[in-house]
């Protein structure tokens, strides 16, 4: 308790100080609202609406310690409302921008596995597949099926967990990973259950669905989803990078270093270890249109995107994972985490509404990630029958 105390003391202390030297200099302090000229601000539809978004944000931003958010909620003919709240750089208090990229983590796995459902439409691939033909080495990998890893049910270990991963990940963040390395770390264990027969999320089955999309197209995985998913649908600042690459402007991302508790500055942190299961790079307009095209399947065949939505429930009340998307209260999509980096891209069929949430940290409040936390603050008031990320005394469905 001690310990958790003193953290949180000192990151009040550094965002105070960031808001005291910056005042003199005209820079914004944290909890302000910066857009960029050109960038829809205003929060179109009810006022009431957006001046209750702007509280929550606000409030989960100071009590959870999240340097900066970049939010946006859009309803068809209700609500337009973009805002950017907190700083992109605690050293020089320089204000976040609702134009900025970001990591987004396993948001990636919704490119992963479109691109995989793409081969199956196009015939190249069978979700029944076994991982055997396409990958040699996987355990049990005659048992498990293609399907079974873009649900999570494979069974294989994730390598994230492997304390060795850990520990060399740590020693050196900025190392530059290969798929087939982080394998080792993920085969070098036991299958945690029979294929099909548990849901366990693990970065691996991704992993492994990647290097299936390369050797299926032969082309590199970046090129692959470029080539079938972000330039066919206009995401031109959506991209999977080789190594730490992060085009400007981007904030800071802060998280916590596992050894000592202390905050660090992750921002270029090499995301490679993540690959198709999480090193992705986009911004707040590519998520807004990608949230409507994943979730109603625009790259799909319809008996394809049925099969994608064919969700089986999760540990985590009112949630559900299909294929490479989960499905939270209702809202369709994924959420994103890595050091530094939260995010959270979600679409709600009935009110065709989108919520994108974006920010510059991965440390904990409560023991909740702060993407949840505005996740869940956003939908109680825009979608009350349908809140995201809901435990069952705080969610308002019967």
């Amino acid at each position: 308790m001690e310990i958790t105390i003193r953290r949180a003391f000192l990151r009040a202390a550094a965002t105070f100080a960031c808001i005291c030297l910056a005042a003199p200099t005209g820079a914004v302090p944290a909890g302000a609202s910066v857009v960029p000229s050109g960038v829809k601000a205003n929060a179109s539809g009810p006022s009431g609406t957006a001046r209750e978004l702007d509280r929550a944000i606000q409030e989960i931003l100071e009590n959870a310690g999240v340097p900066g958010v970049i939010a946006g909620v859009w309803i068809p003919g209700q609500l337009n409302y973009v805002r950017a709240f907190g700083v992109a750089d605690k050293d020089d208090c320089s204000p976040i921008r609702s134009d900025m990229n970001m990591r987004i983590g396993s948001e990636t796995k919704t490119f992963t596995v479109t691109a995989l459902l793409q081969l199956v439409d196009r015939g190249k691939v069978g979700l029944d597949d076994p991982i055997s033909r396409y990958v040699p080495g996987v355990p049990d990998g005659e048992h498990i099926t293609l399907r079974q890893l873009a649900n999570m049910r494979s069974g294989l270990f994730p390598y994230t967990a492997d304390q060795d991963w850990l520990r060399a990940f740590h020693e050196d963040p900025h190392r530059q990973w290969k798929p087939r390395e982080l394998l080792r770390f993920a085969f070098a264990h036991e299958n945690q259950f029979a294929p099909g027969t548990q849901f366990d999320y693990s970065n691996t089955n991704t992993v492994l669905l990647g290097l299936v999309v390369e050797k299926v197209t032969h082309r590199s995985l970046e090129r692959a989803i470029s080539d079938m998913i972000t330039r066919p649908s206009d995401l031109n600042h959506t991209f999977l990078p080789k190594a730490a690459e992060f085009p400007r402007p981007y904030p800071h991302g802060y998280t916590e270093e596992t050894a000592t508790g202390a905050e660090a500055d992750a921002t270029d942190w090499n995301p490679s270890w993540g690959w198709a299961a999480g090193a992705m790079i986009s911004n707040l307009d590519d998520l807004r249109s990608w949230a409507e095209n994943v979730a109603t399947g625009k790259l799909l065949t319809p008996a394809t995107q049925a099969e994608r939505l064919q969700a089986l429930p999760t540990p985590a009340p009112g949630d559900a994972y299909g294929l490479g998307i989960d499905i939270n209260h209702g809202w369709i999509g994924h959420a994103g985490s890595l050091p530094g980096y939260q995010s959270l891209t979600i679409y709600l069929p009935d009110l065709k509404a989108t919520v994108v949430v974006l920010a510059n940290t991965d440390i904990k409040s409560n023991g909740e990630n702060p993407s949840t936390l505005f996740g869940r603050a956003i939908t109680r008031i825009i979608s009350p029958d349908n809140v995201y990320g809901a435990a069952p005394d705080q969610d308002d469905v019967d």
